[in-house]
């Protein structure tokens, strides 16, 4: 049950960060546009901000990890992503007052609102090989293994995003969307953290 539950995080972790990068184009799509700059600037932002979250994962997965540490990553996730829904508009006219040029604007723009969340969502990937390795000697078999469901997530939650949720909700609605997952999943480490 427990490695079960870590590939779900795991998977949902992946699902998250892909949604939340394909939302950060049409985030900022009404500000600079949505030309090859823009994209730049938010896959840019992004796999700057997983680097940073892969690092500090894997440190922070040396202290005691546990589930229900594993669990709080996704609890933070969430509470950097709803601030989204409420100041995402502000932030993005503010910038846009003081930076016109779509390429350094949106990069601005993208940093502000989708680093932090980003960076601790990156957490996710190496705490959940962390809490999977029982014994180096199947450290590669594990690690493999998870960065597949991870990134078979990623994969289907830009399908979800692009083919259907932009078509159905708005971006909000999105974005709530997302947050509940990650407090779901939250919920999920932290029961089966308990249980076990």
């Amino acid at each position: 049950m427990r490695r079960t539950t870590i590939n779900v995080l795991a998977f949902g972790g992946g699902f998250v960060i892909m949604a939340l990068e394909l939302l950060g184009g049409r985030v900022l799509a009404p500000y600079f546009g949505s030309s090859i700059y823009v994209w730049g600037s938010v896959i840019t932002v992004f796999m700057l901000s997983l680097s940073l979250g892969y690092l500090a994962g894997g440190y922070i997965s040396l202290r005691s990890p546990s589930l229900a540490r594993f669990a709080a990553l996704f609890v933070a996730g969430a509470v950097l992503t709803y601030p989204l829904v409420l100041y995402a508009e502000q932030l993005m006219q503010l910038v846009f007052q003081h930076i016109e040029d779509p390429r350094y604007g949106s990069l601005v723009a993208a940093s502000s609102l989708f680093m932090l969340p980003t960076v601790v969502l990156g957490m996710i990937s190496p705490y959940s090989v962390r809490l999977m390795v029982t014994e180096t000697a199947q450290s590669g078999r594990v690690a493999g293994t998870l960065y597949f469901v991870s990134t078979l997530g990623s994969a289907l939650g830009t399908l979800a995003t692009s083919f259907y949720l932009v078509l159905w909700f708005e971006i909000n609605a999105i974005l709530l969307l997302l947050t509940g997952i990650l407090l779901a999943l939250a919920a999920l480490g932290y029961a089966v953290g308990r249980a076990s």
